[in-house]
């Protein structure tokens, strides 16, 4: 029997059954096609996302926010006298440098020539990489017989190389970078540590620095030390310890006055990306 006459022997009923199979087969292929298509858009779509968030973890060091061991400075504060804040002179204006925060007129408080060269301090290692699982700025001033002292650039960045921008000089590059260092001479203390627990004091600073601090001296200035501490949210205080003790966190502000007269403390108004 030819393939003709075996299609001629069946009823009309068998052949509207294949045919009606035939277009079943055909729906479900196509139907496994548009669900194979869906799922490489779906792979496409989730691995990008899963690459955006490890671009934003690596740029944030995992977190939009300073870890808690830099937002508060367990610290015990004495209130400003009334006849302090009677008697001290006011703050000179200061032009906003490269980082948007205020650069001091005067002398430098001391030179670079005792800093660290790479070698670890405190525990501070200088690695070829700026780290950013904690990163916070802490801003200090010095101010030496009502006379603004500088702080400048270079400080924690050994071999640093200083770019001449209009706001002033601004240090991008170095053959290293301690996890405390200055970028500019506005008195920005930069914390960038690869810990999020580690803590680091002024007097750390001051050590990659290579210059001293007391109760009695700043570098090279001596006399009645006056520290005022600030954190956000809290009021200026006064603290009667050792200055080298005095923590380093986010957005705090730290002023050091060697002798007299006093000058109220320094704000910071507006900290932009710091």
């Amino acid at each position: 029997m030819t393939p003709t006459q075996s299609s001629q022997s069946k009823s009309k009923a068998q052949r509207r059954a294949e045919a009606q199979r035939r277009a079943a087969d055909k729906r479900a292929a196509e139907l496994r096609r548009k669900r194979t298509q869906f799922g490489i858009r779906v792979g496409v779509v989730g691995g990008i996302i899963v690459a955006l968030i490890v671009i934003v973890v690596l740029v944030t060091g995992g977190s939009s926010s300073p870890p808690a061991s830099f937002t508060n400075p367990h610290i015990s504060l004495e209130p400003i006298p009334a006849s302090m804040k009677g008697s001290w002179i006011q703050p000179p204006a200061q032009p906003a440098g490269p980082e948007g925060i205020g650069v001091p007129s005067g002398p430098k408080l001391a030179t670079l020539i005792n800093s660290g060269t790479g070698q670890t301090i405190n525990n501070i290692q200088c690695q070829t990489n700026e780290q950013t699982v904690a990163h916070v700025h802490t801003h200090l001033t010095v101010f030496v017989d009502g006379q603004a002292r500088v702080i400048p650039y270079g400080i924690g960045i050994p071999g640093f190389q200083a770019e001449q921008t209009a706001p002033g000089p601004y240090v991008g590059t170095g053959s290293c970078f301690y996890w405390l260092h200055a970028h500019a001479n506005d008195g920005i203390i930069h914390v960038e540590s690869p810990s999020a627990t580690m803590r680091f004091t002024l007097g750390d600073f001051f050590s990659i620095w290579g210059i001293p601090l007391s109760s009695t001296q700043v570098g090279s200035a001596t006399g009645k030390v006056t520290a005022f501490f600030t954190s956000p949210g809290h009021a200026t205080g006064i603290y009667n310890g050792d200055p080298s003790n005095l923590p380093l966190g986010d957005h705090y502000e730290i002023q050091l006055v060697v002798g007299s007269p006093i000058v109220a403390p320094t704000k910071v108004t507006n900290w932009g990306n710091l």
